[in-house]
């Protein structure tokens, strides 16, 4: 059992009054001990392995362990100790909120470097303003990693070890919500560390990708209490976290049958690169070069038919309204006998908008094998500081950050595109990372999913990496096969497991044969979202709630 004394109830003297600067004291953070920080920077490296390019999975089960212990046990205790030795205390909020916002920082550091070449490179930020931009990112996002250290702390308080464990997963899943709710980045989740665990992530069609980490969380608090409880009981619980870890990640052998695949898409990888001044030729040149592999892709049988092309978000300036692109595409449609779904961009001039004024959109279209335009995409999860300026009217200078600032409008339905019969669910670039977003368009009937992107922004980061394993998890909450299809690469067929069937290599102007199904089912988490993170976020409000209003008073020996 673990402890649930309080550290006053022991035989104790006061401590003298320390001297020195009374804010530092006031707030507490001389009183942290170093064991906490080393433990809360470990704890970050962990975080950072877990995922791609490292991809060291399996030491998720350990990878927050470490923060838990420093939280519980993060100061000298107030009073002394007599005939024991000292057992460190844990941390206040304030406390609590310093070691994992540190941790936060230094997690969102390793993970999301690729930011600084991205804002410098594509962007034209001076090499100061884009480490700049990255350090600020970084300080904005770990807020969410020092809100639950804060919560952990408020809720849990110093008296129980038990309580702190319990709730910590209910806490974390809180927080991830709000980092998906508020501030629109909810960049590799703890739960997309398993995403190629088959028999693991079936819970994901209940729950969404927090149930995965719910889970995860919940090996890492009891690895946590075998490092709080006494010596004598710490073999057994550790017995008990590491045969937990190993039969839950021995999930990832368990795999499930192939799935039937009926249809055959054509998704065309441009390698476009990112540049500017356009010419006519180059323009007609790289059109014709898509189109040559579109009817010709390489492995493919003299006249072997698709059931749909697929040509991705890229930085190409391919408008929908450019009668000479519209032309060229409609031509490939006609000539093909296939339904073309096209990365472009398009414009609703002032007359047609609800805004009474011209508006520019990250969209996809789809052409008919007729040649016609049937319908269009439009996004609609912009890119903050890719795609739109938030805030414009309070910031006008953030129009000067980058060269390649975009001002998209929003588009405002997730309704699925209609290719003779076959419901596409289209979805572009960042809007994979939003799994209640994704899931309306299997709610509204897509009986396949596809993904179009530009990842070529990432450079040879890990980045790419991450976003395709996030947009994996797509696939599996909703038990559809998913069509990524990049600028870049990797180009990926994923079956409604999760498991990539067919991709491309990176950075070649290629096409794959993309098998796929279209099916009708609908999992319990494509119905009812994320109320398994809102349960998680009630429950802690909850915890936090009771804490205070039902605390009793322990009187002091």
């Amino acid at each position: 059992m673990l402890s649930d004394t309080r550290a006053g109830e022991q035989p104790s003297r006061a401590e003298p009054a320390r001297e020195g600067n009374p804010i530092c004291y006031s707030c507490g953070v001389r009183k942290i001990h170093s064991s906490a920080w080393r433990l809360a920077i470990l704890s970050a490296v962990l975080q950072v392995l877990i995922f791609p390019l490292p991809n060291l999975y399996w030491l998720s089960w350990v990878a927050v362990a470490p923060l838990l212990i420093a939280l519980r046990r993060a100061q000298a205790p107030e009073t002394l100790q007599v005939d024991a030795p000292m057992r460190l205390a844990p941390a206040s909020p304030w406390q609590g909120f310093l070691l994992t916002y540190a941790c936060g920082i230094i997690w969102y550091l390793g993970s999301c470097y690729w930011v600084f070449d991205t804002m410098h490179k594509y962007g034209g930020l001076a090499i100061p303003v884009a480490l700049l931009v990255l350090i600020v990112a970084c300080m904005y996002m770990g807020l969410y990693h020092g809100l639950f250290g804060l919560l952990l702390a408020l809720a849990a308080g110093k008296a129980s070890q038990r309580r702190a464990l319990v709730l910590a997963p209910f806490l974390w899943v809180a927080v991830e919500l709000a980092r998906t709710r508020i501030s629109a980045f909810p960049w590799e989740l703890l739960g997309y560390a398993q995403t190629d665990n088959p028999a693991l992530t079936r819970l994901a069609t209940l729950t969404g990708v927090y149930g995965l980490s719910f889970e995860i969380m919940l090996v890492n608090s009891v690895f946590a209490a075998a490092f709080l409880v006494t010596k004598e009981r710490r073999k057994w619980l550790l017995a008990a976290a590491s045969a937990g870890a190993i039969i839950l990640q021995a999930g990832q052998w368990l795999l499930p049958p192939p799935v039937p695949a009926d249809h055959t898409a054509l998704l065309v990888q441009p390698n476009i690169p990112v540049q500017e001044g356009w010419t006519t030729d180059y323009f007609q040149g790289t059109v014709r070069d898509l189109t040559w592999i579109s009817l010709h892709p390489p492995g493919a049988t003299i006249g072997q038919r698709f059931d749909l092309i697929v040509w991705p978000e890229s930085p190409s300036p391919f408008f929908l309204n450019d009668s000479s692109f519209r032309e060229m595409v409609a031509a490939l449609a006609r000539q093909s006998r296939t339904w073309l779904l096209v990365g472009a961009i398009g414009v609703d001039s002032a007359s047609v908008s609800s805004q009474q004024r011209s508006e520019v959109f990250n969209s996809a279209g789809l052409i008919s094998p007729e040649g016609e335009l049937t319908a269009r995409y439009d996004k609609t999860h912009l890119v903050p500081f890719g795609e739109y300026i938030p805030f414009k009217g309070f910031l006008p200078f953030m129009d000067m950050l980058t060269d390649q600032i975009g001002n998209f409008a929003w588009g405002h339905s997730r309704e699925p595109l209609d290719a003779g019969g076959q419901r596409l669910g289209v979805f572009i670039c960042y809007e994979s990372i939003f799994p209640d977003e994704v899931r309306q368009y299997v709610q509204h009937g897509a009986g396949v999913i596809i993904n179009l992107t530009n990842d070529g922004w990432y450079g040879d980061s890990g980045a790419w990496r991450q976003h395709l394993q996030m947009t994996q998890m797509r696939a599996i909450e909703n038990r559809r096969w998913l069509l990524v299809g990049t600028n870049t690469g990797m180009t990926v067929s994923v079956d409604p497991y999760g498991r990539i069937v067919a991709t491309t290599g990176r950075k070649s102007r290629t096409a794959l044969a993309a098998p796929y199904g279209l099916l009708s089912s609908t999992t319990f988490y494509t119905r009812h979202g994320d109320w398994f993170a809102y349960l998680c976020a009630i429950i802690s409000i909850g915890a936090i709630v009771a804490r205070f209003l039902f605390r009793r008073s322990v009187p002091q020996s």
